[in-house]
């Protein structure tokens, strides 16, 4: 029946948790909760399987918990446009309910969703929750975003916080007849052959090659919540150790916020006056999603075109993707890269420096693999930063160069980190 029958469909993107949950909390117990597993997203190129698998994980950590609550979420494998309208048919909904996102993907299918909407009735609508100040809601006088991350820092230190919210207590079960559907495995739809799901061909050439990374961090909001607690307990050393490679004294918690499977206000409340260096790097993480907001094709066009030559020499770039090119640091980055699906961060700005401002190569092709490989793999963060190296970005200083040997003597004097990750392997 067009139009429902007043329940409300929500329905998670990256929003993969029950803590501070606005889209949830705004539909009420009643809420039926689903996941599309779509067409288009699992055939995108820079689809990899560390964060495909981190997925899958995160999806089955949360339907476990929607059960202990009496409910269930719904998961459907198919195109967005076939798949929404009929679970909101399925559920008589009369509203959807979706968290607003910044990428160009991301806006499209929320236009696709307000179109469907609208042709049924229904009622779309859009809540923040994807940073801590909501993308688009700062601006200098004048302008549309701010462009420099110094007075955007100024204006989100004073800027308002929503409250945080409780997780639901209870959740209706779903409607009579409706299915929950299965989450299938990283092997199914990565996998191809005989027995695989459907949409498998369509993601195989990209995930078969490589398969997740060995060292690769598990996904969930369970163990996004373990992660946070021993973080916070450390956090008042962050400032000293953050950039110490062979300590890794960085959070790890990039992966559960690119996923929602932490929010991002929760963790700035928890970790709060103990690291006001962490602090400052959650806002990093908004301004990006505030650049991005602005400008949506942030991961292919130039921020801010420069007159760079950039060189093509695919024998090079492979090299530099494997871990080949004979310098220390930037060869232990991407062998952490490969082992673990995750790169220290001083280390990540390193060798994006080495393949843009040494080699010449163009930041696309590096923000690319990253993106391929990394589990945090975020369009906005990831984008912006390799930008910002490139000195096609916000970077008030374009020529910018971090020279691997001095940042290796300053960052990891006793060589521990290109020990560990020297040889490929990841381990001690």
């Amino acid at each position: 029946m067009p139009g429902g029958t007043g329940r409300r469909l929500v329905l998670l993107n990256r929003d993969l948790r029950l803590h501070d949950h606005p889209t949830l909390h705004a539909a009420g117990a009643g809420g039926v909760v689903a996941f599309v597993l779509d067409e288009e997203l699992l055939a995108l190129p820079t689809l990899g399987a560390n964060r495909l698998a981190y997925l899958l994980e995160a999806l089955e950590a949360l339907r476990e918990a929607c059960r202990g609550l009496g409910g269930d979420l719904v998961v459907r494998r198919g195109r967005l446009r076939e798949e929404v309208p009929a679970l909101a048919e399925a559920v008589g909904a009369s509203e959807l309910h979706v968290t607003r996102d910044v990428s160009a993907f991301a806006r499209r299918r929320e236009r696709l969703l307000g179109e469907l909407c609208s042709g049924s009735g229904r009622t779309l609508v859009l809540h923040d929750g994807v940073g801590i100040v909501p993308p688009g809601s700062l601006a200098p006088a004048g302008g549309d975003h701010y462009k420099v991350f110094t007075p955007y820092w100024r204006a989100w230190q004073v800027s308002a916080r929503r409250r945080l919210l409780p997780p639901p207590r209870t959740m209706a079960p779903l409607p009579t007849g409706l299915e929950p559907g299965r989450i299938p495995s990283l092997a199914e739809l990565a996998g191809g052959g005989r027995r695989a799901d459907p949409l498998g061909r369509r993601v195989a050439r990209a995930l078969v090659a490589g398969g997740a990374s060995p060292l690769r961090q598990a996904g969930g909001e369970r163990a996004a919540r373990q992660r946070l607690a021993a973080f916070a307990a450390r956090a008042a050393a962050y400032e000293a150790d953050r950039d110490d490679l062979s300590r890794d004294g960085t959070s790890r918690l990039s992966a559960d916020l690119h996923f929602g499977c932490l929010s991002a206000l929760e963790v700035e409340a928890r970790v709060g006056e103990r690291s006001p260096e962490y602090i400052r790097q959650l806002c990093w993480r908004d301004f990006f999603l505030s650049v991005t907001h602005a400008v949506p094709v942030i991961a292919r066009r130039d921020y801010r075109p420069r007159p760079w030559r950039w060189r093509r020499d695919d024998d090079e770039l492979e090299a530099w993707r494997r871990g080949e090119t004979g310098v220390p640091l930037v060869d232990a980055a991407m062998h952490q890269l490969e082992a673990e699906g995750y790169v220290h961060g001083r280390a990540r700005l390193v060798a994006a420096s080495y393949l843009t401002k040494t080699l010449r190569h163009h930041w696309r092709e590096g923000a690319d693999h990253f993106l391929r490989t990394l589990t945090d793999g975020d369009v906005a963060s990831n984008s912006c930063n390799w930008q910002w190296m490139a000195g096609t970005g916000n970077d008030t200083r374009p020529n910018r160069v971090l020279n691997p040997e001095r940042q290796a003597k300053r960052f990891d004097p006793s060589g521990r980190y290109r020990a560990r990750y020297g040889t490929g392997t990841g381990m001690p």
